[in-house]
């Protein structure tokens, strides 16, 4: 790993976040004795280094945002104890070097397709890595890692990893990406070497980038003066600030990009050793499971940590390493199947569906540390503004807030709120309010949501402006370019504007919105537009959000367009669609409270309504919601008999769903005549036709809310003289479907009985509950 030229130069390739790799930057700076250590970092950081080294408490990170015309871009540069970039910077400091980052700043576009300075290159040399694992029978690169360096002992590692990464780099070309930043860096260790009059200089850089910089620095020519580093363009806004990090953040199974997952696993290796690691590591899960009421004794911990130890000897290591414990742990504290493959077999995010267990072991090792930064450290404007202006506004964030919307204080407190929703700082969360498409609501309930993370998060807002007015219109101004001419996306930011108090925003979002109502091909689409124009119509005076014509013109065209797109729809068997079904509920609700003042008749919709309910190549959703479509608007359709000729179980619950998306206040509070026919088709099924309808009934019946889901309950009571409380209905102790499968399983096993000639009516009862 460690590679001297003549001229005194030693490079040093570094896996990132390696406690391997730290220690031997460490012992390699107290044996040279550097005039120069130039580290991978951004080159433009470099007059900033005494605000880095301020006494923080890591993890924390170097946050860069970018933007232009053109391009928006954000990164980050992390660091934690272990980090070899970290232990350079401190151990080169201590030691009396001039230290440096020598590669090009975040912003360039260099880094376009990065959010992660320090994301190793696994991908570019997956297939070498891949015959390494195979031949030495470990699942992956990190387990690979382990194997090789963080287990093993210090003496010879420099060799190793010099074997290693010059095995990886050789079958792999740099990309053109890659390629202009080792030429810079190139440059500043030229540029060292030519200062350092006949003194060491070390190179701290990714493993990936060290063969390049050996040959271009012994290639290359020499530097009269350190390498100029690049500036953003004029017309650009580029920034770079400290923010703190947390270990969940740094963890690959939370999908971060680094090289090293499972950070507090590998801080206790860098603090205690491998074997003091995975003894921690052991308790930690204990403690987590034991947290939660799961049943861990002390014989599952004995055997866990025998069977670490079992497997550390076999795949013949000193100490066990992290996946030894974890296989351990699962061998001793998990004994139901597992339906997903071990989360450390593989890299990227936890699967849904992992065993909770597993989830558990994966948090112990990820760590819940969160970095702080030093009292002193530099912070973006906004930081200073979003305290002041919610000190201003009267606004605590450990205090929940019920506004009155028609009152012009609470008014601002609610827009300032939403402007901070937008920016994603947290600190409240919105439990209710204006909502799309519904009744005018003049009142908003916000709930303080204490996060720890809160300030990191402002600090990244800062990149957008250094005021949460400025702020929050960049970030709407860049939206309405990234969104183009999607429908549903312009649709939530006009809301969203509109909330925010962003009125010129508003309007152009809206002018976005009416251009591309018209080349929507998609149903759902469009009814999201639809219910937000009609949401903002029916608030516009309380929420001062747009002009009404311009929302009159949204709503024509949106229903004219919505109900084209209804009758283009042919599926038979398709399964109810709640967006399409969403897009006619908003078409309803345009008729029926804006169709007056617009213009708009429902004769048209309801002729349209009737072809649908008439086609039998219309899915079974789109037919039902065309019916209760009509039914709600007063119409003479007769759902009675239209339920019956959709009786089939395979299509009963789909056309229900479309019924009661349209028509749910006629089902409760109309004729009931209808509940009883569906009890009686419902009650004559099969327990197999049952269970084949049971997840569209599911689906149907969850359009009711929970009162009126109870009403519905009470009429089914009605229907059948029982007097009990209609809410015992709706709580039940075990899943629906759970029970439907096994009055199915009873009556297999009774057909089979009975076939087997097992089974009569003068059988003995104990003797047919023996043989099950």
């Amino acid at each position: 790993m460690a590679t001297t030229d003549p001229a005194g130069v030693t490079f040093l390739g570094v896996r990132h976040h390696s406690p391997a790799c730290a220690r031997l930057v460490a012992a390699t700076v107290e044996r040279l004795r550097p005039a120069y250590v130039l580290v991978e970092g951004p080159a433009d950081l470099n007059d900033r280094l005494d605000e880095l080294l301020l006494d923080h408490e890591l993890p924390i990170a170097v946050f860069t945002a970018y933007r232009d015309a053109g391009r928006r871009h954000a990164s980050w540069s992390p660091f934690c104890a272990y980090s070899p970039e970290w232990v350079a910077l401190t151990a080169g400091r201590a030691a009396g070097a001039d230290v440096r980052f020598i590669d090009l700043p975040a912003w360039h576009p260099a880094f376009a397709r990065r959010s992660n300075r320090y994301a190793d290159a696994d991908q570019r040399y997956a297939e070498a890595v891949a015959r390494l694992c195979a031949t030495l029978a470990v699942d992956n690169v990190d387990a690979l890692w382990d194997h090789l360096f963080e287990i093993g002992p210090d003496e010879g590692i420099s060799h190793r990893l010099a074997a290693y990464f010059d095995l990886l780099r050789g079958e792999s070309e740099a990309g053109e990406d890659d390629a202009a930043r080792e030429a810079y860096m190139a440059r500043w260790v030229r540029a060292a070497r030519a200062r350092a009059g006949g003194r060491p200089v070390l190179v701290v850089t990714g493993g990936f980038h060290r063969p390049a910089l050996v040959r271009l620095v012994a290639d290359g020519p020499g530097e009269a003066g350190w390498p100029e580093v690049p500036a953003p363009d004029r017309d650009a806004v580029a920034g770079s600030y400290l923010v703190p990090y947390s270990f969940k953040r740094l963890d690959a199974f939370d999908g971060y990009q680094s090289g090293m997952p499972s950070p507090g696993y590998y801080q206790r290796l860098w603090e205690d050793g491998p074997q003091r690691a995975a003894d921690g590591l052991v308790e930690s899960v204990a403690t987590r499971l034991r947290q939660r009421r799961q049943s861990v004794s002390t014989a599952d911990l004995i055997a866990a940590r025998t069977m670490a130890g079992g497997l550390a000897r076999l795949r013949g290591h000193a100490h066990p390493a992290r996946t030894d414990v974890l296989d351990g742990l699962v061998s001793a504290l998990v004994t139901d199947a597992l339906d997903q493959p071990l989360p450390w077999a593989s890299r990227g995010r936890l699967a849904a569906g992992t065993h909770p267990a597993v989830v558990e072991m994966v948090a112990a090792l990820s760590g819940d540390r969160t970095g702080r930064l030093h009292p002193q450290t530099p912070l973006p404007p906004l930081v200073h503004d979003v305290d002041a202006e919610l000190d201003r506004h009267g606004i605590s964030l450990d205090g929940d807030l019920q506004l009155d919307l028609t009152d012009a204080a609470d008014l601002d407190r609610s827009r300032l709120l939403h402007r901070l929703r937008l920016l994603g700082v947290p600190g409240h969360i919105r439990d209710s309010g204006p909502m799309v498409g519904a009744q005018a609501v003049l009142a908003e309930r916000w709930s303080a949501r204490p996060a720890p993370d809160r300030l990191a998060e402002v600090i990244e807002a800062g990149g957008y402006g250094p005021t949460v007015l400025d702020a929050a219109t960049a970030l709407v101004e860049e939206r309405i370019t990234l969104t183009g001419g999607d429908v549903p996306g312009l649709a939530t930011l006009l809301f969203d504007t509109a909330l925010a108090g962003l009125r010129e925003h508003s309007a152009r979002a809206l002018a976005a919105l009416a251009g591309a109502v018209g080349a929507v091909t998609e149903l759902p689409a469009l009814g999201r537009a639809l219910a937000v124009a009609l949401g903002l119509w029916r608030h516009d005076r309380l929420l001062g959000s747009t002009g009404a014509a311009p929302l009159a013109a949204v709503i024509i065209a949106a229903v004219d367009r919505a109900l084209w797109l209804a009758e283009g729809v042919h599926a038979a068997t398709a399964p109810a669609d709640r967006g399409r079904l969403a897009a006619l509920v908003a078409v309803r609700d345009a008729l029926r409270y804006a169709g007056p003042e617009l213009g708009i008749g429902a004769g048209p919709a309801l002729a349209v309504m009737g072809r649908i309910t008439a086609d039998p190549t219309a899915p079974p959703d789109l037919r039902g919601a065309a019916l209760g479509f009509g039914w709600s608007l007063g119409g003479e359709e007769d759902p009675v008999r239209a339920v019956r000729a959709v009786a089939a179980p395979t299509v009963l619950g789909d056309w229900l769903a479309g019924l009661f998306a349209l028509a749910r206040e006629e089902v409760v509070d109309g004729d009931q005549t209808l509940i009883g026919v569906l009890d009686g088709l419902l009650g004559a099924m099969t327990a197999a036709d049952f269970l084949v309808a049971l997840p569209a009934l599911r689906q149907a019946f969850g359009w009711f809310p929970p009162r009126e889901r109870e009403a519905v309950a009470r009429h089914v009571l009605e229907l059948h003289g029982a007097s009990r409380s209609a809410r015992t209905l709706l709580r039940l102790d075990a899943d629906p479907v759970l029970v439907a499968r096994a009055r199915a399983l009873d009556a297999e096993v009774d057909a089979l009985l009975a076939r087997e000639g097992l089974r009569s009516d003068g059988s003995d009862p104990d003797q047919e509950g023996a043989l099950r």
